[in-house]
């Protein structure tokens, strides 16, 4: 047989994109080229990229860990489906759109409806083409035959379906109500849609004056010939939508107050005083102002008390004709430092305070959220989360980690009605005509060109278009052919419900909990079994990745410069269940170093073909009995953690084994079997074992490095890679008969001696190809494990002598030799090497001093801050292990290094 040249250095540039085309050309990602299509198919839907731009390292985390697991069950044998498909994003599409626009020097209304959404199809167009190659760059294993899009023709028809039917059945409904509402996107916007943060402010205290006599209240005092009310606002431009004060009825201090009539600021119009238990009297004074049209608390108040309502906000956010005429047209930045100036000069105002307070911000384009009546469309939701909550119950799905449960509990049980219409023009639009004759309006699956009612052709169909979110929550079944409840596509019918959703946390509640209220509802099943929910990639101090911060980083800048595998087990590495993760660029150094490793072990096995006879069924020696062990060990444990979403334990048991196991150990091992004065046989055997093994290594790692494996399994023999390409080949499975714990625990014994002969010499600063002289004092079964396996001890440990003797009670340290010991049970021993013609003894003695003093120094700072409960208490618990295990490996430095210096003196007695 010839050697396999692999090229000396990787570079995952020279293969990546040829891998991905060979997948995709193959038909490897589709689940009809399956090995058990009996099985149960494993079905994962993506959750669809927006169109508006690039994939940040959020979506390079997302992907990866669902490629992750789409992996692991293609490779299992049964049906394997990953749909793609994109999201067409309606508020930060248009906005997009809009800002080129804008750049042009014209508005979306210059254009005219048509027209804009034609340039809002080509931008879809533009941004799609870049996710798709950047989702291939990743190598995303999607069935791109089965691609989608939520404004596609068959999801557009699933929409309208599910929109008529919630009307039919009475679950969604029109009307005037408070909204969030976003000036700057103009439209209003989901509670679930509303980043609040925390911004420094301005409370404003203020007089509102009875409208005759003194009052009746006992913080009632006489200003400008008059008794009034105290109370405070951060918003004190929206006094002029006010219609009433309030106070708790049980209340002392206001008892003769309630009923009364106050004069508004600024306005001269009268309002009530009233009294309800929802004011908080021990907050400021214990009263408050009433704008029912600008405050969600207000609007409850106004309908329990028959309050009119009055709105003073325009759609863009300026003052309205509701005002006194000199603030019409302010924004309310202006309005608010003009209504000040006035309240001032008329003898209202009383003081101002700092405070912090929470302030809602549109989540697309960051601007301060204004609370407005506007007549919107809304499903009710109540009904649908009380199917999804028994669901839940039954353990019909399941979180993975399960805290995140009791979030979803929680949302269900407190759940609002929800929002659903958008005053955009990008969007589906919303299948409902108005009758200009009657005033009917009417909802119907199809177009309609005349009124249901009265026959008149003056109908027009609803401006605005519904919540992105409204055509998301039907993505698990409308991507398989779902268009109405008597849909029975082949597809929905053989892959729905999918298995499993793989998500961040911060969507659980836009997107997770609706798909589940819609699956429920519409399919009468919930849409996936196992709902993985991963933490936000941050930086290494815990941050957002943003732009302002200047800390983001481009996953497909981190593929060009460490590849693809080393970006996937990275972020697999570091994606523990339940935490955020933590990167910087130099973190995927670990990927790339893990990936280079490979490279270069499969390199050394493959040049060593040269001139091989390599037996079919090669005998098997213990050495090749532990690494199959391993092997299967990692295989049974990385199963299990791929099964139940812990992705970290995965790739950590892959990088152990590969890394300490087959590399450090096993390939390091069978070199002995290569010597020039080995037995061409044995050169033979021991080349087809290690072929037989990185073969099989290469199943086992594929799923977290899907093209360096590919790549150098199909630089295998032949007869070594049966099936073609590795992306279907069988995924090893755990078997009793390879696994072999006496065999493991005779050479975990080796390795501790191997262990501890380095340690000594790295201890002692001697050079590695000094080879040198040891004993082994060992009990018997230490002896028996050691018997046969000393070529490949000398070689691992540097040793060019090496004797053995019987361990006893009494025995002396050799002369001129340091020892260490070790092992347990029937395997402890003794280890001694002599250095005495290899040092200067002195030098040797003064230095393990230094050493010593060093460890004591480190020692005792690591106690003192163990000790330190506001450390213990406070600090990471992964910091405080850390601690601790450094204090674990100091002591025991500490303990071997007074050992030698005790061996070093005139002598020691006893033995083991």
């Amino acid at each position: 047989m010839k050697a396999v040249e692999l090229a000396k250095a990787y570079d995952p540039k020279t293969f990546e994109d040829r891998i991905y085309s060979l997948w995709k050309e193959s038909g490897a990602f589709r689940p009809e080229n399956c090995r058990a299509p009996e099985d149960p198919p494993y079905v994962v839907v993506i959750p669809p990229p927006n169109v508006t731009g690039v994939l940040h390292l959020g979506h390079g985390l997302n992907n990866s860990l669902q490629d992750i697991v789409i992996r692991f069950h293609r490779m299992r044998g049964g049906r394997t489906l990953w749909v793609p498909g994109t999201d067409h994003a309606g508020i930060a599409t248009q906005h997009v759109v809009e800002k080129r626009l804008r750049a042009r020097g014209k508005s979306r209304r210059d254009l005219g409806r048509e027209k804009f959404i034609e340039e809002t199809w080509k931008v879809k167009d533009e941004h799609h083409a870049i996710i798709s190659k950047q989702l291939a760059r990743l190598g995303s294993s999607l069935d791109w035959s089965r691609e989608r899009f939520t404004m596609d023709e068959g999801l557009s028809r699933a929409v309208r379906e599910v929109f008529v039917s919630l009307y039919e059945r009475d679950l969604l409904y029109k009307g005037n109500y408070l909204v969030n509402w976003c000036t700057s996107c103009g439209t209003a916007l989901s509670d679930d849609e509303v980043e609040h943060e925390e911004l420094a402010a301005k409370m404003y205290h203020l007089r509102y004056y009875f409208a005759s006599g003194a009052g009746g209240a006992d913080n009632a005092s006489l200003a400008s010939g008059g008794a009034f009310l105290e109370l405070a606002t951060t918003r004190p431009e929206t006094l002029l939508g006010d219609t009433a004060v309030a106070v708790h009825p049980d209340d002392e201090r206001y008892r003769d107050a309630v009923g009364k009539m106050v004069v508004l600021p600024l306005a001269g119009r009268t309002i009530p005083v009233v009294a309800d238990s929802w004011v908080d009297r021990e907050f400021g004074t214990g009263v408050v102002k009433i704008t029912p049209a600008h405050d969600p608390n207000d609007w409850e108040l106004a309908k329990r008390h028959d309050l009119p309502v009055i709105s003073i906000l325009t759609p863009d956010g300026r003052l309205n004709g509701e005002v006194p005429e000199k603030y019409r047209g302010l924004a309310v930045a202006e309005a608010r430092e003009k209504v000040l100036a006035d309240l001032a000069e008329g003898g209202w105002f009383i003081r101002e305070e700092n405070i912090t307070h929470a302030v809602g911000h549109c989540y697309r384009c960051h601007t301060v959220i204004e609370p407005r009546l506007s007549e919107q469309w809304f499903v009710r939701m109540k009904p649908l989360a009380e199917k999804a909550l028994a669901s839940w119950r039954r353990g019909e799905f399941v979180f993975y980690p399960r805290k995140w449960e009791n979030t979803f509990q929680h949302w269900m049980e407190s759940i609002r009605d929800w929002c659903v219409s958008r005053q955009l023009w990008w969007g589906h639009r919303i299948p409902a005509w108005r009758c200009a004759d009657c005033g009917e309006t009417s909802v119907s699956r199809t177009d309609l060109s005349s009124c249901p009612r009265c026959g008149s052709s003056r109908v027009e169909q609803d401006p605005d278009v519904l919540d992105t979110w409204f055509s998301s929550w039907l993505w698990p079944f409308s991507t398989l052919g779902w268009e109405n409840e008597h849909c029975d596509t082949p597809d929905f019918r053989a892959y729905y419900p999918t298995t499993a959703l793989v998500t961040a946390y911060d969507i659980i509640f836009f997107w997770v909990s609706r798909m589940i209220m819609a699956g429920l509802e519409f399919t009468g099943k919930a849409p996936f079994s196992d709902i993985y929910i991963h933490g936000l990639v941050r930086d290494r101090q815990g941050r957002k990745m943003s732009k302002s911060l200047g800390n983001g980083l481009d996953p497909l800048e981190l593929v060009e410069e460490f590849g693809a595998d080393a970006l996937r087990f990275t972020l697999a590495f570091m994606c523990a269940q339940g935490q955020d993760v933590l990167v910087g660029k130099e973190s995927f150094k670990m990927g790339s170093k893990f990936a280079n490793k490979l490279w270069n072990a499969a390199r050394y096995i493959l040049m060593n073909l040269e001139g091989r006879e390599l037996p079919a069924r090669p005998e098997l020696v213990p050495l090749d009995r532990w690494i199959w062990s391993r092997l299967n060990r990692a295989a049974r444990i990385m199963e299990g953690a791929f099964l139940s979403y812990r992705y970290n334990d995965a790739a950590q048991t892959a990088y152990e084994y590969f890394w300490n196991d087959f590399c450090d150990w096993y390939v390091e091992a069978t070199k002995i079997s290569f010597r020039d004065d080995a037995p061409p046989a044995e050169r033979n055997r021991a080349a087809s074992v290690l072929l037989e093994v990185l073969a099989e290594s290469l199943r086992l790692l594929h799923p977290l490095l899907p093209f360096i494996t590919e790549e150098i399994y199909g630089k295998l023999p032949a007869e070594y890679r049966p099936g073609g390409l590795l992306v279907n080949a069988p995924y090893p499975r755990y078997s009793e008969e390879r696994s072999d714990p006496e065999g493991e625990r005779r050479f975990d014994f080796l390795k501790e001696m191997v262990v501890m002969i380095r340690t000594l010499r790295s201890e002692c600063t001697l050079a590695p190809g000094k080879k040198l002289r040891a004993l082994f004092r060992l009990l018997p079964e230490g002896a028996a494990a050691l018997s046969g396996h000393e070529g490949m001890v000398k070689l691992l440990a540097g040793i060019g002598e090496l004797e053995t003797a019987a361990s006893g009670g009494g025995d002396a340290r050799p002369a001129g030799a340091i020892g260490v010991s070790g092992g347990r049970a029937g395997f402890v021993f003794e280890a001694f090497v002599f250095v005495a013609g290899a040092l200067d003894m002195d030098a040797l003695k003064e230095k393990f001093g230094r050493d010593l003093e060093k460890d004591r120094v480190f020692i005792a700072g690591l106690r003192a801050k163990l000790a330190n409960e506001n450390f213990v208490k406070n600090a990471p618990l992964g910091l405080v292990e850390g601690e601790k295990a450094k204090l674990e490996d100091a002591l025991a430095r500490a303990c071997r290094i007074e050992a030698y210096i005790r061996d070093m003196g005139q002598g020691r007695e006893g033995g083991i």
